[in-house]
Parts: structure tokens; sequence; C-alpha cells
């Protein structure tokens, strides 16, 4: 069963992406493989693109991202930009030179936060909402160099180039799309700044109507997706795939302890909510650091419920986590197939 990158749900075009395998606690003799097994199901399903992260701990998702380039026919890597790394020229002329060799669309996931001690690590003291301000003016430079109609000259609080051109130059149909994590206020102005795409986690139920859209840009949520014929069975996969882990939760409050993201401050309050047919947001994964992101579980039906719920409130970005399956991606499909009929409904 193909999943359509673009799924018509409630009048608006929904675009799917996947996450890439993480390096971390992955043996170097087979990740290469999984990492192209995984970039192959999501483009054989249709996804739109695959997440690839960054922090200290992981290999370069640049590298991951030429990988997944020559395996895959149509997918784009959605690549987490952080600008302590590097400077915006450099970001510029990867997405040139990847969209000159392979003629393919780059993403970009532009990651303002991340652990506070792999920050300090690397000289950067920057406060959570100044580091937005930054990520602006970062990204801004970007989008100007890669549009290819201007020397850049620019000068900011962060940033100073003048009159900079970028080589090779970018077709326009391949201009990057640009995500931005949105559930703090200050995202929320930095993705109207530089015209991104809001991704935020699900809320429970009785707090959707505070999540709406409301015509202010693009906008996303990041959930993994269980989901069989009936719930039994949904719930019977998700404990066997996410046990609880001791280790893992003790790894979970040590990290909790040393990042300011306000993404993961909702995930532990959205915890704290008990799972039922009215919240199926599961969390244990998330709690047992398997994962960045809430789940849902259950029946075809109840999740695409759900899922119905975001695409009428105008969320048309859905980043999915890592998928463990070929065949697990056929099950989503059948969730979002659902959700699109009852969005039309």
């Amino acid at each position: 069963m193909r999943q359509t990158s673009r799924t018509e749900g409630n009048g608006h075009d929904i675009e799917l992406f996947s996450t890439c395998l993480p390096s971390r606690n992955e043996a170097p003799a087979c990740y290469l493989e999984r990492v192209v097994e995984t970039a192959r199901w999501s483009d054989e399903a249709g996804y739109r693109g695959m997440l690839v992260y960054t922090d200290n701990g992981l290999i370069d998702p640049w590298l991951i991202s030429q990988v997944v380039l020559q395996h895959t026919e149509r997918l784009c890597p959605l690549v987490a930009v952080q600008p302590v790394y590097m400077h915006p020229y450099t970001v510029a002329k990867m997405v040139s030179s990847l969209a000159f060799l392979h003629g393919r669309r780059i993403y970009l996931n532009m990651v303002a936060g991340g652990f506070r001690n792999d920050l300090r690590a690397l000289g950067d003291e920057t406060p959570h909402d100044e580091r937005y301000d930054r990520v602006v003016e970062y990204t801004l430079i970007v989008q100007r160099l890669l549009a290819g109609t201007e020397r850049v000259t620019f000068e900011g609080d962060y940033y100073r180039v003048k009159n900079l051109v970028l080589t090779p130059t970018l077709p326009p149909e391949l201009f990057p799309g640009i995500l931005i994590s949105g559930s703090s206020d200050a995202g929320m102005r930095a993705a109207d700044a530089i015209s991104a795409t809001r991704i935020k986690y699900p809320q429970p139920p009785n707090e959707e109507e505070s999540m709406r859209v409301n015509g202010s840009g693009p906008a996303g949520i990041r959930v993994g997706v269980i989901t069989r014929a009936s719930a039994d069975e949904a719930w019977a996969v998700a404990r066997t795939r996410f046990p609880e882990d001791r280790q893992g939760q003790l790894t979970h409050k040590l990290a909790m302890r040393v990042t300011d993201s306000s993404w993961h401050k909702q995930l532990f309050h959205l915890g704290e909510q008990p799972v039922s047919d009215v919240n199926p947001y599961w969390l244990v994964p998330f709690e047992n650091y398997k994962t960045f992101c809430p789940y849902l579980v259950g029946s075809y039906e109840r999740v695409g419920e759900e899922l119905t719920r975001y695409m009428s409130l105008g969320f048309g970005t859905f980043i999915l986590d890592v998928p463990p399956s070929a065949e697990e991606l056929q099950h989503t499909a059948v969730a979002f197939e659902a959700a699109s009929r009852l969005a039309q409904t």
C-alpha cells in the first residue's frame, strides 16, 4: 500500500515525514545499512521526506542525507540545522550542492535549542529566547543566499556578511522547506519571521482548541503512530516494542534536568494525563528515553479520528517516528486514509 506524501484532508494538503534512525547506541557495522533500509521504506511509502537529527552525540546529518539521496528516488532529507555547528553560508552551500548533484529538494529543520550541556561544551551560553533571535538571522541569510537574486549583505546582532554570493545557484523549484519548533512564544515569533512551518507536539483532546492554527502560517505536529485493526492488537504491539526500561527512565530524568526545551516540558506534562480511549497519547517511549515524541496508539479508526482533529485545526505536516519496518508504514497509511475519509465527510 502506497501512502502519498501529500494527502487531501479537509481541503488541506498533508505532508508526511518519517524519522531517520539516530546513530546513538547503534553498531557502526550495520548502522548505514539500517539507514538505507529505513529511507527506502519511507520512499516506497510515498513520504515527502525523512527527518535527520543532530546533536553532539550523533554523526553528521549532512553525511546521512547524502546517503539517503543516493539510495532513494524521491525522498527529501529534512536536515536538522544547529547554528552553533556551522556558518549559514555552509548550510546554503550544502543545500545547493546536494541539489546540483541529485536534483532534489532539501528541507531544513532549524534547531534553536538542544541540551544545555551540549551547547555549553561548545562555549554557547545564549539564553533560550535569544537563540531563536539568532536562528532567525541565520535562516534569513541562508534564504537570501539560496534565492540567488543578490549579493547578500547582512549585519545583525549575531551574523555579518558582505557582498556574499552562493555558487552553484539553486533552481527555484528546489528552494528548501523550512521547519522550526513552535512550542514556545519565541519559537512562534521566529517561525513568522522566517516563514517556517511551526512544529509542535500534539496536546490532549481537551486542549486541542488552544492549538488551532488560525491562519498564522503553516504548522505541523511531531508524533509516533502504532495502529492496527483493533485497539487490543495495537496496544500489544506498542508494549512489546517499547517495554519499560529502568535505565532508560533514569536517562530520561537526567535529560529533563539539562534541557530548556519547551517541547520536552510539554511532553512531561502530557504524560500526567492517563491513557484511555479519550486520551490515546502514550508517553512510555518518551519516558523511557526511546524516542522524543508522544505516540498515538489504537485502532485505525480511533487514530484516524485523532489525526482528523489536527487536520481540521489546520495542521498540515506530520513528522512520524522511526519506522521499525515497511509493514508498519502500511498500517500507518491505513490510519491516515481513515483520517482523510473522516475529514472529507
